[in-house]
Formats: C-alpha cells, structure tokens, sequence
C-alpha cells in the first residue's frame, strides 16, 4: 500500500488531509494501515488453514503461505 493509497482512503473516509497533516498525521496512519492489513492477511491466512485442515487439501496451505508471505518485505 502506497502513501498515495493511505491519503486516498483517507479522504474518502472523510478526513481533511492537508499539507500538516499529510506531513504529521499521515507516519500514523501509515502504521495503523499496515496493522489492519497484517490482521487481514492472517485472518485470510487462518480461513485456508481451516479449509485444508478439513479437506487435506495442500493447496489452501499453499495458499495460507501465500499470503503470510505477502506481508514479509
């Protein structure tokens, strides 16, 4: 997710982003975006495990992979 992206959902939340708070306000909520996105990859990563737990099946596991993965850089 880029900075642009964070501002962009930002507005379209409904918060005013101007220059002070692109430069103050934006580190925090660049840390709170890349928080609920981690929560997000596990909770998707967690339903896969579920399913191939279930079904045996190794490609939800592959897949549970693929997106904890994403969030390592």
């Amino acid at each position: 997710m880029t900075k642009d992206d964070i501002i962009r959902m930002a507005r379209e939340a409904g918060f005013f982003c101007d220059a002070d708070w692109i430069t103050y306000g934006l580190p925090g909520f660049e840390r709170f975006a890349a928080l609920v996105a981690a929560h997000e990859r596990e909770a998707c990563a967690k339903v896969c495990d579920e399913v191939g737990s279930r079904d045996s099946d190794s490609h939800a596991w592959d897949a549970a992979a693929a997106i904890r993965a994403r969030g390592e850089k």
